[in-house]
């Protein structure tokens, strides 16, 4: 199984006081409780894919995190991972790739991968003959913000949008954006079809929040 996951931010104290206001007492209770969720879930056969900015330590504590964490590893470079990635002791080989972009297969669909959410990606408008999409952009970098809600602002205003078809007809386009922030499955790395679950879910209800105010 391959899984996904985002803006873990190990060992950043300020975050979980301030930008993400996490709620954990210390930064340790914190990441002790994003390792437990961790390998509550992923087996050591399993695959994981983080999307950026896994630690905000040196090259030591950020070694001995990974010996820690299940699963074989694979990294899309955040902008705050070159603090350890940069030093001569840090393990690489921890990683089965480290690459600042990515674009993988995942049970017949294609995943775009980046830190950054990409508005216009690769293979954006690609459907199946069900008419169901073929390829998600999967991001990270935006946590829970307003430039995530500006995400969903756009994607909301493209999935309105029409353009003629071949046959004379018009057709909608689609966008695909997936925010693997970790908060959102509760510090578990998800696999692609229980990320597309929980956004789904997570935009109705931010929807219904929306509409009732």
């Amino acid at each position: 199984m391959r899984y996904y996951i985002a803006d873990c931010h190990f060992f950043h104290e300020a975050l979980n006081r301030e930008m993400d206001h996490r709620g954990f007492a210390s930064v340790e209770e914190m990441n002790e409780y994003m390792i437990k969720r961790w390998n509550e879930k992923v087996r050591n056969r399993d695959e994981v894919v983080i999307l950026g900015d896994l630690s905000m330590e040196n090259a030591e504590q950020t070694n001995a995190l990974l010996d820690r964490l299940q699963g074989k590893l694979f990294l899309i470079v955040g902008n705050h991972d070159n603090r350890y990635l940069r030093s001569k002791t840090f393990h690489k080989e921890r990683f089965g790739w480290i690459y600042p972009y990515a674009e993988l297969h995942d049970d017949g669909r294609k995943v775009v991968l980046s830190h950054y959410p990409i508005a216009c990606y690769n293979g954006q408008y690609l459907k199946n003959k069900k008419g169901e999409p073929r390829t998600y952009m999967l991001y990270g970098h935006v946590h829970d913000s307003h430039d995530e809600r500006l995400i969903e602002q756009y994607q909301q205003m493209v999935e309105k949008t029409r353009i003629p078809d071949r046959d004379g007809g018009t057709q909608s386009l689609s966008s695909h954006m997936i925010n693997c922030f970790c908060m959102y499955s509760d510090y578990q790395p998800l696999s692609l079809d229980e990320w597309i679950a929980l956004t789904k879910q997570r935009l109705i209800r931010c929807q219904n929040v929306e509409d009732s105010l």
